[in-house]
């Protein structure tokens, strides 16, 4: 994992856009944002059952998997976004990147590859995107039944309750 200011500069979303500026894991933790590198599976089991999480699936995000739909997915996982459950991702392969707000407003950009696992909390402003090399395996973990629903950052969305509750948890 790799963590650092996203350097907001045109060009591909997927290229690293790394300004230099390094994010420590404290800082995410501040955040509301844990980091784990789990090599084993069965550890990755340990912590579902220790955290709730009862059901799982897994996904490979590429062009070869998902033809030609693939441009416009990862376009659109790189919409800024909320989701009102945890969101919890352990990476079996490839590589991609997470994008969170911070504090005040910037992007943090969150590298992870193989075995990294990445918990973001409900409400926290966040995006996705493959690296250049087009090609993330990722596990979804879920407390309940799989869902992903992701809710569009717009005006009202900040109003939401589980904006509201990261907010008074995190940012305050």
């Amino acid at each position: 994992m790799k963590a650092y200011i996203f350097d907001n500069q045109p060009g591909d979303q997927r290229l690293p856009h790394d300004s230099g500026k390094e994010v420590g894991p404290e800082a995410l933790e501040k955040l509301g944002v844990l980091y784990y590198r789990i090599p084993e599976l069965a550890d990755v089991d340990r912590l579902a059952t220790n955290r709730g999480y009862k059901n799982r699936d897994e996904i490979k995000v590429s062009p070869t998997t998902m033809g030609d739909i693939y441009e416009a997915k990862v376009k659109s996982f790189f919409e800024e976004h909320l989701h009102e459950d945890e969101e919890i991702r352990y990476v079996r392969g490839g590589a991609g990147y997470f994008d969170v707000r911070d504090s005040s407003e910037e992007w943090v950009r969150i590298r992870l590859e193989k075995d990294d696992l990445i918990i973001l909390p409900a409400g926290i402003y966040h995006r996705f995107t493959t690296d250049e090399t087009n090609y993330t395996h990722a596990m979804r973990l879920f407390k309940d039944e799989p869902k992903w629903t992701p809710l569009n950052r717009s005006g009202d969305l900040d109003a939401n309750q589980f904006r509201q509750e990261y907010v008074s948890t995190y940012l305050n």
